[in-house]
């Protein structure tokens, strides 16, 4: 795979990167197919393969139960062989999300994510927002928090984890990356990213399988092929599936 500029980051990404929400959480889950936690082994094997496949971007949030602790655990003497995403604004706990955007809890989040993840600095946060996700950036210091933090050095890049394209599209003005759900089945997004390419924002997409729910086969190479995008977030237990989608990613960039 060839990797792609993130926007004006300065950040390189591979075009498939890995969503690590199965590593640390298996409940209130929207995969149609539930399954068991890896232990600490198979985590260990599992992201060693990653790097290995050449994915050298690895996505993870608050919100996704251990996997921040384990990605640290696993990862951290590896850590300059990928760029690393996370997020702010959502925790789990007790089998509920709880939202909080007030400055010290920004400030509590990023933190905690520095510590777990056992790194000095987190490359890409984004804000994790819910459905509400204009008032969130209206209403709320997540923006000049997010703001504060990278120009303390704590940040290399803010960005936007958002549901609505209303939401996307305020974002533009201030985020450095977007992350969009954008796929075969709702392709609402597409003005939101051709006009980030243009600003020089970059553009990850989540949930390009429909949380599962759409073929690989024609999923991955309709979103690597669209311009503007920097990457897909893709997650998954097996590092054949994983294989699979790597492969599919260099068959549409040779097409």
């Amino acid at each position: 795979m060839q990797e792609r500029p993130l926007g004006r980051t300065g950040l390189r990404v591979s075009p498939l990167g890995f969503g690590a929400f199965k590593i640390g959480r298996n409940t209130q889950i929207k995969y149609a197919t539930p399954y068991e936690l890896p232990d600490e082994r198979e985590v260990a094997r599992l992201l060693d393969g990653v790097l290995e496949l050449g994915i050298c971007h690895i996505d993870t949030a608050p919100a996704y139960g251990e996997s921040e602790a384990r990605l640290g655990r696993c990862l951290a003497h590896r850590r300059s062989e990928f760029v690393l995403s996370t997020k702010v604004g959502e925790w789990f706990e007790e089998g509920r999300s709880r939202y909080d955007f007030r400055a010290a809890a920004v400030r509590e989040s990023v933190a905690g994510s520095l510590r777990r993840l056992k790194t000095d600095v987190l490359d890409v946060v984004c804000v994790h927002a819910p459905a509400a996700d204009v008032e969130v950036l209206q209403q709320t210091d997540v923006v000049q928090t997010l703001c504060e933090l990278r120009q303390s050095g704590a940040i290399r890049a803010i960005g936007f984890s958002g549901k609505t394209v209303a939401g996307a599209e305020l974002a533009l003005d201030w985020a450095d990356v977007l992350m969009v759900e954008y796929h075969l089945q709702d392709q609402s997004h597409a003005a939101v990213i051709a006009e980030a390419a243009r600003r020089g924002v970059g553009v990850l997409v989540k949930k390009g399988l429909a949380s599962g729910q759409l073929p690989a086969q024609a999923a991955i190479p309709f979103v690597v092929r669209t311009a503007g995008v920097s990457g897909l977030v893709v997650g998954g237990l097996s590092l054949r599936h994983l294989a699979e989608n790597v492969a599919l990613v260099e068959q549409a960039e040779a097409a």
